[in-house]
């Protein structure tokens, strides 16, 4: 009974001890304090818990003191339970997210024959990234039973015509900083950052001739780590979405 007297001001206290874990996620690994994997298998669970536990204190509390609480108590645990199920909800979303998903980070829309990176290789290297060359055999299985839709682009635009539709497309697509453009090998690199963590994905477009006129195949990669949280996946289908209604 005395932690429920309490309530209102602990909730409101462990909500902001999850605010603040939450917002020093990040933080550390820009200010080179710790790696990102402290942050992302370390401190975003406990503040996933510690909200939890926030969100438990306010219901109880409403529910066993409702009729004592005055006004201040009750907005006091409305703000911390709202709050609390949000700082609670996107550890938990990361965490399932990555239980559902395989540890992968490097799609493509051809498995057999990726498009080859060049103009960022530098800035990879920069970085300790891994390599983009050599392609664990086993991801082209994990892709395709993840991601099943992620299929390279058929159109009937000349190889010329298809590169400037490509190109336009990558200049539009948010955050997207385009790196290098050559029309004579059909390649398009790109980069973008996360919001949060601000990690760097590494994106190539190909376009090349095929029989009915044009094939363009897509690839993105994380420049660190092992799981994107389907992040690259998901980059891939937005930019095609936008290239088709370009194209037809």
């Amino acid at each position: 009974m005395q932690l429920l007297k309490g309530g209102p001001v602990s909730a409101l206290i462990l909500s902001g001890v999850a605010l603040g874990l939450l917002v020093l996620a990040p933080l550390g690994p820009l200010l080179g304090l710790w790696q990102y994997p402290f942050s992302l298998y370390r401190l975003m669970p406990a503040s996933g818990c510690v909200a939890a536990a926030a969100v438990i204190l306010a219901v109880v509390t409403l529910a066993r003191e409702w009729s004592h609480l005055r006004a201040r108590r009750v907005v006091i645990l409305s703000v911390a339970l709202v709050l609390g199920a949000v700082l609670a909800y996107l550890p938990g979303q990361y965490f399932l997210t990555r239980r559902t998903l395989p540890p992968i980070h490097d799609i493509t829309t051809d498995t057999d024959n990726p498009p080859a990176f060049s103009a960022v290789l530098a800035a990879r290297a920069a970085e300790h990234a891994g390599s983009v060359e050599r392609r664990d055999p086993n991801l082209a299985q994990l892709q395709k039973a993840a991601y099943p839709d992620v299929a390279p682009l058929q159109t009937s635009l000349p190889v010329s015509q298809a590169f400037n539709e490509a190109l336009f497309a990558a200049k539009s697509m948010p955050g997207w900083t385009i790196v290098a453009s050559d029309p004579g090998a059909g390649r398009i690199e790109a980069t973008q950052q996360s919001r949060w963590f601000r990690f760097t994905d590494d994106i190539v477009i190909r376009v090349t001739a095929d029989e009915t006129g044009s094939r363009i195949d897509m690839r993105s990669t994380s420049r660190q780590g092992r799981s994107d949280y389907g992040v690259n996946a998901a980059r891939i289908r937005a930019y095609l979405v936008a290239l088709r209604k370009r194209i037809g």
